[in-house]
């Protein structure tokens, strides 16, 4: 009994202990963040070699035991990482995209549709603006099923010099013309800041296509105007770049952006694109953006389209993006992943339902 009590006592010490050690810790942590700062504004590194081997000699030169060199070694090599983890996290710019600047998730109005309410929609058209007659027929199938944009390319970026570059300013006439007939929201790439106030009169959403997410100068010309931005992923970029391309566009004072996965380049060949569905609840924890899908891009391929969107719905995105033509092989560009109206008719009633209309 009388060793319990002495037990009891050790122990009650130890904690004691603990509690000076773990105040002892944090204060030794706020002083880290100031030398952060003050590193921060003389351009300094935060990691210090010659400054560590000082600290762990001077310990080892004091250490009296039990404890060894070796252990303590140990201890302090981990807390200057874990130091060295607060300088640069308290260095790091809260991005304007971030949930740490704006908790509540962003809804972008493109007219008087939202986008990020909580409601999921279906944004269709073709591949590329081939002709007037062309995107009415897509237009009239559009407005039949309910759906609210249109997209359409007029401006084609394409791998190849020779393939198809698109209708430019003539194909957003186009679309707008379509889109007024219809009732239908136009969306549409822009690829050079030249074009992006003329394409202010036709387009309800300016797209800024995978091959331009890190033309800066873009970003910076769409950030300067108010229409909504639906910027895709670029074809290997990263979360993170991907998210800073979008600040790009915020810190020039466009809030109204829609962040749009549509796949990344990796050694997989099954399909065009590895479409990464992990992006999308990654992406709305860490901004406060609208996230849809492209799963045509991602797909490349048309007897998966079905269940891709099913995936991109279940996850958490806000839009799904396909690409629908009334005669896929007659197409100018992208022939082989475009639906037929048949097929749209199938993608829709596999689809819809699964949409949610309730908003949050």
């Amino acid at each position: 009994m009388e060793n319990n009590k002495t037990i009891e006592k050790i122990r009650e010490e130890i904690d004691a202990l603990d509690l000076q050690l773990l105040e002892l810790f944090n204060k030794r942590g706020q002083l880290v963040k100031e030398v952060g700062e003050y590193k921060d504004k003389k351009g300094l590194k935060y990691h210090d070699p010659k400054r560590e081997r000082q600290v762990l000699d001077r310990l080892a030169a004091h250490n009296k035991g039990p404890y060894s060199d070796t252990m303590l070694r140990h201890i302090f090599k981990i807390l200057f990482k874990e130091s060295i983890d607060l300088q640069v996290e308290k260095s790091k710019k809260v991005l304007l995209v971030s949930r740490k600047a704006k908790l509540e998730d962003t809804v972008v109005m493109v007219g008087d549709v939202p986008v990020g309410d909580g409601t999921q929609t279906i944004i269709s058209g073709p591949c590329s603006v081939e002709s007037l007659e062309q995107v009415r027929e897509v237009a009239a199938v559009l407005k039949s099923k309910g759906l609210k944009f249109i997209r359409g390319g007029a401006f084609k970026p394409r791998t190849s010099p020779y393939d198809f570059q698109g209708l430019g300013i003539e194909g957003l006439k186009i679309l707008r013309q379509v889109g007024d007939e219809y009732g239908l929201k136009v969306v549409s790439e822009i690829v050079t800041p030249a074009d992006i106030e003329p394409a202010l009169t036709y387009v309800d959403v300016i797209q800024i296509g995978a091959r331009n997410m890190q033309n800066f100068e873009l970003l910076k010309a769409a950030g300067r105007v108010h229409k909504p931005i639906l910027l895709k992923r670029g074809l290997s970029a990263t979360i993170e770049e991907f998210v800073h391309a979008a600040e790009y566009i915020m810190s020039q004072g466009n809030p109204n952006i829609i962040l749009c996965e549509r796949g990344i380049r990796t050694y997989e060949k099954a399909t065009r694109n590895t479409l990464d569905i992990n992006a999308v609840p990654i992406l709305k924890k860490e901004t406060h953006l609208p996230v849809m899908v492209d799963v045509t891009h991602a797909a490349g391929r048309k007897d998966i389209l079905i269940p891709s969107a099913r995936a991109a719905l279940a996850i958490g995105a806000d839009a799904v993006m396909v690409e629908v033509h009334p005669n896929p092989p007659e197409a100018l560009s992208d022939s082989q992943q475009q639906l037929n109206f048949t097929e749209f008719d199938e993608f829709m009633d596999a689809v819809g339902p699964l949409m949610n209309q309730e908003k949050k």
